[in-house]
């Protein structure tokens, strides 16, 4: 997959790399609650193996990773990922038949430092990245998929438009070492120009 940087007012998407380990550690806080729905790296080696998982994914063409930097003062304060990506077998006589770009995708394993926590990066991050897939891969369909038990992350999808498609039952494992029940959100392309004032109206009314 292709190395992106995404810019935007408050932060910078840049691909996730080896270099990003030690500042990725520190900016998680050993405080278990904060995370309690997310697995995020504890230490510099766990760190390294996230990276490293990230970077097969990506090999393997199915993920695109990134770094989330605080433009203000450069900080790493997160990751972020397109996964799950999907290219489609279409006909050869269609006109999308041998595109690069992918025809579906998730947006995924998303955490910020305590920092940047209810602040503008996370919408902005998500405006950034639905953007790119969209305007730029003209992508037909996004998912989300959040620990059915968060009830703030299923709130937040819904408030930008991500529409509830049902429960997955212990579609993967959870946080807490549990099969995990998930409720999966998709935004599709006809949905987008609805979903992208959300997001705006978010970043200019955080």
């Amino acid at each position: 997959m292709e190395d992106l940087t995404l810019i935007g007012k408050h932060i910078r998407l840049e691909p996730l790399g080896h270099g990003h380990a030690e500042r990725l550690a520190a900016a998680a806080t050993p405080d278990p609650s904060l995370y309690k729905w997310s697995p995020v790296s504890q230490g510099v080696d766990e760190a390294v193996k996230y990276i490293e998982t990230a970077l097969a994914w990506q090999n393997a063409g199915t993920a695109v990773p990134f770094a989330i930097v605080r433009l203000e003062d450069n900080a790493i304060i997160g990751s972020t990922r397109f996964w799950n990506i999907e290219r489609w077998a279409w006909p050869q006589d269609h006109a999308r038949y041998g595109r690069i770009h992918p025809d579906a995708c998730e947006i995924g394993y998303t955490w910020l430092a305590p920092s940047a926590i209810r602040t503008a990066a996370n919408s902005e991050a998500k405006l950034l990245m639905l953007t790119h897939a969209f305007e730029t891969w003209q992508i037909f369909r996004v998912c989300l998929h959040t620990d059915v038990r968060n009830l703030r992350s299923r709130a937040a999808i819904e408030r930008i438009g991500g529409k509830f498609e049902g429960i997955l039952r212990a579609h993967r494992l959870a946080a807490d070492i549990i099969p995990r029940d998930s409720a999966r959100y998709s935004i599709i392309a006809a949905e987008w120009p609805d979903a992208k004032s959300r997001l705006s109206l978010l970043l200019d009314h955080p």
